[in-house]
């Protein structure tokens, strides 16, 4: 029992080792730089010039849908890569499970194809 007690005890002086050089690091950056802000450090930052926008405008719904796709097709590979790798050991269910996985994105890709979603006017 005193091995396993052990082999944690490593993990937590490796916690606690690194936890302590972050919280040295902090308060040192804290103590060596004063933080005193000017004109420069207050103003608003947007991609190197002043933003000629209030901020709270609304977006177009379709920068949202891309986003929701992007993460849809991201997700997918994310189950797609791992059934690839057991592709081999799996029985049919889990074939054809997938299979109607990747069937039901691919209708739902269609729809917002149709639906005009991809398109940029």
């Amino acid at each position: 029992m005193n091995v396993i007690y052990n082999e944690y005890l490593v993990i937590l002086i490796f916690f606690s080792v690194a936890f302590l050089i972050s919280f040295v690091i902090l308060i040192l950056s804290y103590i060596l730089n004063p933080q005193q802000g000017d004109q420069e450090k207050v103003s608003a930052y947007e991609c190197g010039f002043n933003p000629f926008d209030d901020a709270r405008a609304t977006f177009d719904v379709r920068f949202y849908l891309v986003a929701i796709l992007f993460l849809i097709f991201d997700l997918e590979i994310s189950f797609l890569f791992p059934w690839s790798l057991v592709l081999g050991q799996l029985s049919l269910f889990g074939f054809w499970s997938m299979i109607l996985f990747l069937a039901i994105l691919t209708l739902g890709f269609v729809y917002e194809w149709k639906k005009g979603a991809l398109e940029w006017e």
